[in-house]
Order: structure tokens, then sequence, then C-alpha cells
């Protein structure tokens, strides 16, 4: 195992709430296995109002940050520059610290997303569906724009999130429609559905699921497995979790912050689910 450099080095995950968070746990776990002995990776509890001062008060010990709601639009004119991926969505989840000061802002979700999903062997669709209309759904239309070749249909709650739904179709070049969520359970058809919606919010639709049902993307990991998820297996259909979105951009926002790759994506994910795990008992 190699060894880091003996400069202390720091990075941390902002947000609110934040007491949840898994990303020490997958930091922490990825810089003893690259023997990064001098790195640290913490939580800090802050609000939207409360960032301009936490990242002027940074010093030349950071190396990056890790950014939650409702701080992924907040901290984009605190930044020095953004990446083509964070200016797509207008979010950005990560940030990086060179020895200068400089922040460059990134965004590991999208990319992230792609990746487990490639680990489930989906690599295109024909069609899609989007249940949920926030921050995360940006997200996910990003990455449909990489992999669904037909329209995606997004089940909302409101004519303003469906607005809000169509005008990011346009702006990423994805045949983009909407839906009323009272009939979600169409959703359910796709070859690929992806829910962005809180701890609940599906519960009701389990019992819904087709015979022969596609792949289900549920970004929730805590808890787990969603009665979607849970009714979604038991039918045989393939399921991607909220853990293996949290890895695979945690692994994206290592190798950005300490220049080391490839990160230990196993090791990340077993100190994830040894995390939940623990959690549960």
């Amino acid at each position: 195992m190699r060894t880091s450099r003996t400069t202390e080095r720091r990075a941390a995950v902002l947000g609110s709430p934040i007491a949840h968070s898994l990303s020490p746990v997958l930091h922490r776990a990825a810089y003893a296995e690259l023997g990064l002995t001098h790195w640290s990776y913490d939580r800090f509890e802050v609000v939207e109002a409360q960032l301009p001062a936490f990242l002027t008060g940074l010093d030349e010990s950071w190396a990056g940050l890790s950014l939650t709601m409702p701080l992924k639009r907040a901290v984009i004119p605190l930044l020095d520059a953004i990446s083509e991926t964070a200016a797509s969505v207008e979010a950005v989840n990560t940030v990086v610290i060179d020895g200068g000061g400089r922040r460059t802002g990134d965004n590991t979700d999208i990319p992230g997303m792609l990746a487990a999903l490639r680990e489930r062997g989906v690599t295109a669709v024909e069609s899609a569906a989007v249940l949920g209309a926030g921050a995360t759904a940006s997200s996910a239309l990003a990455a449909l724009s990489r992999v669904c070749t037909g329209p995606v249909t997004a089940y909302v709650r409101s004519p303003a999130r469906a607005a809000e739904m169509r005008g990011w179709g346009t702006r990423l070049g994805v045949d983009m429609r909407t839906a009323d969520w009272s009939d979600a359970a169409d959703a359910l058809a796709a070859p690929l559905v992806i829910a962005t919606t809180p701890a609940g919010a599906t519960d009701a639709l389990a019992h819904r699921i087709p015979d022969r049902p596609g792949t289900l993307f549920d970004v929730l990991y805590d808890p787990w497995p969603t009665a979607l998820a849970a009714a979604w297996s038991d039918r045989g259909g393939p399921v991607v979790g909220g853990l293996d979105l949290l890895v695979h951009q945690a692994v994206l926002q290592v190798e950005l912050m300490t220049g080391r790759a490839p990160a230990p994506l196993a090791v990340m994910r077993e100190a994830g689910e040894q995390a939940l795990l623990a959690q549960k008992t």
C-alpha cells in the first residue's frame, strides 16, 4: 500500500440536515485503502446563509468539499469555475480546491448514475420514466440524455414542476413529456424507471408493478429497501439502489480531490453496507 505526503489534507461534506450522511464513511474507507494517512474527511451542518463564511474560512489544508441540499445551487456564485457537467444542470455536488485556493465546482451525480446503471448492464433504453421533479430529477434527466434514445416521461405533482421538467428536457436535449402524479403507476411499465422522490412517496405503487418489470433505479439508500424496490425485486426486476449511486459518485469525488485513481470502489461499497447494517441494529 502506498503512503501519502505528510502534509495534512482535509475534505468534508456540507449540507442540512447532514448527520445521516454516509459520505465520511465512504471517503475515510478510500483514504485508508489508498494509504492517505494524513487525509481527513468530516461533516458540517451548513445552511445556505452560512456557506459564504464557511468557504472564506478554509485554509490551505483543504482539498475539497462534497455538497448536498440545500447547497448544490447556492455554491455556484461562490466558485471560480464550474465544469460543463455541473453547468448543464446548474448543480454542484463537488468542489475541488487547488493549492492556490481556487475553487472549481463539478457534478459527480450524473456520471455516478451512469456508472451505477452500467454496473447493472443498462447502457441504452428506448424510453424511461422519472418519478418526481426535484434537484435529483434534473441530474437523472442529464444521465438519461446519454442512455435513452426515446421519450422520457416525468410524473409530477404540480403544473409548475411539470413546466420545470419540460424546461430541463429542452435544455438537455431530451424528448421530455410530463404526466400527473395520479397516473404514476403508468411509469412502472417503462424499461427504466428512476425514482427520485422522498422516503414513502412511492410506497403506494408497490402493488402496481407489472409482471415483467424493466430496471428500477431508486435513489434512496435509507431506509432500504424501499417498499417499491422490495416489490420490484420480488417480481424479478433488476434494481439499482441509492447506495450504488452514492458509492459511484463518491469514487469520482475521491479521485478528483486526491488525484489518485482508481478509487477503491469495492472497499467503499462494503464500508457503506456495513454502516447501514449497523444503523439497523
